[in-house]
């Protein structure tokens, strides 16, 4: 008697993604999924991705096809044997500038892969600063194209002509973007429809509402002598509210009083 097989798990009209180490490989065999919000990377070093973002909710979200990765690698477009990209900077100095006419070529290749209100972003160090709400900004759209950059950055005749907006992850320099990349990439992923699992967790977050988030507190009771605050354990949802609301605002005040002031001036509603 032959042995009932149970039926195939439904995928929900998507294909299955398994992150690699190897992104160029699977991105040229892997078909666009309808509906799915993408990430677009055009970067010198494929093999940093997926990297971290193969890893834990994210990847199992990329794995369950909730979203795709899609790695451009620049080289391909370079020139002669060694597939040059770049040359010296026009009025000299150190390093090597990421010529115009490459980038192009990549960015043009990159662009007919991904819907066009997709907005098109290069991780540079004089970006305007990369926020919360911009990550909820980007998981509400269609995707992005990332241009990570290299050496001393990107002819900035290509940044005016395609409109390229900048996004600085802080006051720091890097060697590359691919490290601030996937940052946004994991920011804004993490926001995307049955990643988490539990919605609602991303709206008591730092940042979600202009402040701070609270402390958090679990088991044991009493750990080397110090324990939970009551409040929290009293079971009253009305005041544990009402002291984390307080501890984010305290929190708030002492460690970032440009968001505190910003949140100061927002309008109150009544």
């Amino acid at each position: 008697m032959d042995t009932p097989t149970s039926p195939p798990q439904k995928s929900h009209g998507r294909k299955t993604i398994r992150p690699t180490l190897k992104p160029r490989e699977l991105m040229e065999q892997t078909p666009d999924l309808a509906r799915v919000w993408k990430a677009q990377i055009i970067t010198l070093m494929p093999d940093a991705f997926p990297g971290i973002l193969g890893q834990s909710l994210t990847g199992r979200a990329l794995k369950d096809g909730l979203w795709q990765l899609d790695i451009i690698q620049l080289r391909q477009f370079g020139e002669g044997k060694h597939r040059n990209v770049d040359d010296t900077p026009a009025g000299g100095g150190a390093g090597m500038v990421l010529r115009p006419d490459i980038m192009a070529a990549a960015i043009d290749h990159a662009r007919r892969r991904i819907t066009p209100a997709a907005p098109l972003i290069y991780l540079s160090p004089r970006g305007k600063p990369f926020t919360q709400a911009m990550a909820q900004s980007l998981a509400t759209g269609p995707g992005v194209s990332l241009i990570c950059g290299r050496f001393e950055g990107l002819d900035q005749r290509v940044i005016d002509h395609y409109n390229i907006i900048e996004v600085s992850l802080g006051d720091f320099v890097l060697t590359g973007g691919e490290i601030p990349a996937q940052a946004m990439i994991d920011a804004s992923v993490r926001l995307l429809p049955g990643v988490l699992g539990n919605e609602a967790s991303t709206e008591e977050e730092s940042f979600s509402n202009g402040l701070l988030e609270h402390p958090q507190y679990t088991r044991p009771a009493d750990w080397r002598g110090m324990e939970i605050p009551p409040v929290l354990m009293s079971g009253h949802h009305g005041e544990i509210a009402k002291w984390r609301r307080a501890q984010s605002e305290t929190l708030t005040q002492d460690r970032r009083p440009d968001l505190w002031a910003e949140h100061q001036a927002k309008p109150k509603a009544r």
